[in-house]
């Protein structure tokens, strides 16, 4: 169950987090196998006056609207899932958001079951993979 914290310049309108948010849960959905209802994305917005980034690190030429998108999730995904992953986020806000790809910054952190509890305070490796039964 990944957990997606995603940073968003202030003002940004509701219609484009929300394009942004699925663009990363559907590439999520294709890239890794994730089930369509483990969607956890906090979205919050910076403002350009307390988020300092090189515009040009690694070549890269960025704009004022840069996105950062940070992922926890459980270790077990190969290099290649993850290279397949990190093209599916920015082909999807592309094509959805109408965010360049340039913008995009991704992270991801990875941990192991024992790290996780995902509701109702139990420890995630006596719920692993099942479905609860709270509607």
């Amino acid at each position: 169950m990944p957990i997606v914290r995603t940073a968003v310049k202030s003002g940004t309108p509701k219609e484009i987090k929300e394009k942004i948010v699925y663009g990363i849960h559907n590439a999520l959905i294709s890239g890794i196998g994730m089930p369509k209802d483990e969607l956890f994305n906090l979205v919050q917005d910076y403002d350009p006056d307390d988020f300092f980034y090189s515009r040009t690190f690694n070549g890269i030429a960025r704009s004022d609207n840069v996105i950062l998108v940070e992922i926890t999730m459980r270790r077990g995904r190969s290099d290649a899932m993850k290279t397949a992953l990190y093209a599916a986020i920015v082909d999807n806000l592309k094509r959805d958001a109408n965010v360049e790809p340039r913008d995009v910054l991704i992270f991801m952190h990875e941990n192991d079951h024992s790290d996780w509890s995902v509701g109702n305070g139990k420890f995630a490796m006596q719920i692993v993979q099942q479905r609860g039964t709270d509607h």
